[in-house]
């Protein structure tokens, strides 16, 4: 213990010189660069389109619609029961 005394026995902090606390200063930076606005796209929403098909598309002015329909089995916890089902499709008149 008498060795590690003698050498703690001097130590003292050091204190920075004001010339090197001037040095540590923040330096006037730019300010950040502003980011440009976000450009969003936007798709217009059309009211009234309830009751057309979906999805929306032109198949043309010869098209014809062709539809099947049928009766499928549906497994309910009531039981089972018999319903409609109808798919549809465009093709060329």
């Amino acid at each position: 213990m008498g060795l590690f005394s003698q050498f703690c026995a001097g130590a003292e902090a050091q204190t920075a010189g004001p010339e090197i606390r001037l040095a540590q200063a923040a330096p006037d930076a730019p300010p950040p660069r502003k980011r440009p606005p976000t450009r969003l796209r936007v798709q217009p929403y059309y009211y009234g389109d309830e009751n057309r098909v979906y999805p929306r598309y032109n198949p043309g002015p010869d098209a014809v619609r062709e539809c099947n329909a049928t009766y499928v089995q549906e497994f309910r916890p009531s039981g089972t029961v018999i319903v409609p089902r109808m798919s549809c499709y465009w093709r060329r008149g």
